[in-house]
């Protein structure tokens, strides 16, 4: 069975005024979530900035988030790592606090081969008993997971069980779920091609949109599920300027700048990532007054 199927949020990090995670934010960002229906929540991803994030940082944060989610949906921690040892700590200590799954980004900057990916990912799964999602998004790590080597895993490696797919290459998914055989849990990575993935098998999404439309992103895999597949390819039509705002500048910086738009306290970034520019910030507001939720 899939860890979640829908509408599952990479949730962003809030940070105070001294730069420290603001956890009475974080919290109510949680309840925003869960109330709007988001099917689950992925914590630690790129959206919460896990890379400028300590080791103990981000273990308060997905120990917190679990604490906090109490059991109501999914909690996916992203435990990834380019040290493989590393990523064995992280996903050691997140299923101690209580994840129901891993998120695992390929290794970035090493830029491992297929063989290297391989053993990295099984040594990780081997380490914990719960299930592991791959993460592929190679415009930000410049590493591409094969369709081959994520279905050899997935088959071979009894708790590694789907991937996230943000390469942005339709066709290699395609190639993917044809030799999948049902193997592979598919989510895609991608807000603007959610339906696209669905229409391929796809279990959901792990999403930027749904910080600040959750009901909006949970009604896209909710109506293809019932069989509504216009009205979820129009909802996700609807969402294309927003999604398109959400990424005119690199993640999380513009949905951070969004989310205090609408009061939620998000906060700052860490460095080296940077405020939203004035020009791109007026289109993101105008975005999101015409998508209604501002």
């Amino acid at each position: 069975m899939a860890v979640f199927t829908g509408a599952g949020v990479a949730i962003v990090t809030p940070f105070n005024a001294n730069g420290e995670v603001d956890y009475e934010k974080f919290a109510e960002l949680v309840e925003f979530q869960i109330a709007g229906g988001t099917d689950a929540i992925i914590v630690c991803g790129t959206t919460g900035e896990s890379s400028t994030l300590t080791h103990e940082e981000h273990l308060d944060v997905i120990r917190y988030c679990i604490k906090q989610v109490n059991g109501r949906i999914p909690v996916v921690a992203g435990t990834g790592s380019n040290c493989t040892e590393t990523a064995i700590y992280l996903s050691i200590e997140a299923e101690k606090a209580g994840a129901d799954a891993l998120l695992l980004v390929t290794p970035y900057y090493n830029k491992a081969t297929q063989k290297g990916l391989y053993k990295h990912y099984k040594a990780v799964a081997d380490s914990v008993k719960i299930p592991c999602i791959l993460y592929n998004v190679p415009s930000r790590t410049g590493c591409n997971i094969a369709p081959e080597t994520v279905v050899k895993l997935c088959k071979e490696v009894e708790n590694i069980v789907g991937v996230k797919e943000a390469s942005g290459n339709i066709s290699q998914v395609v190639k993917l779920m044809s030799l999948a055989e049902g193997k592979v849990d598919l989510y895609s990575g991608n807000d603007d091609q959610i339906v696209p993935l669905l229409a391929m098998g796809g279990k959901g999404v792990i999403s930027v949109l749904s910080n600040v439309a959750p009901k909006q992103t949970h009604d896209i895999c909710a109506k293809f599920f019932a069989g509504d597949v216009a009205g979820s390819c129009a909802e996700q039509l609807r969402a294309i300027p927003l999604c398109n705002a959400l990424f005119s500048e690199v993640n999380p910086i513009p949905v951070k700048k969004a989310l205090n738009l609408m009061g939620k306290g998000a906060g700052s970034l860490r460095m080296p990532l940077t405020e939203m520019e004035d020009e791109n910030a007026a289109k993101l507001e105008k975005a999101m007054k015409e998508y209604g939720i501002l």
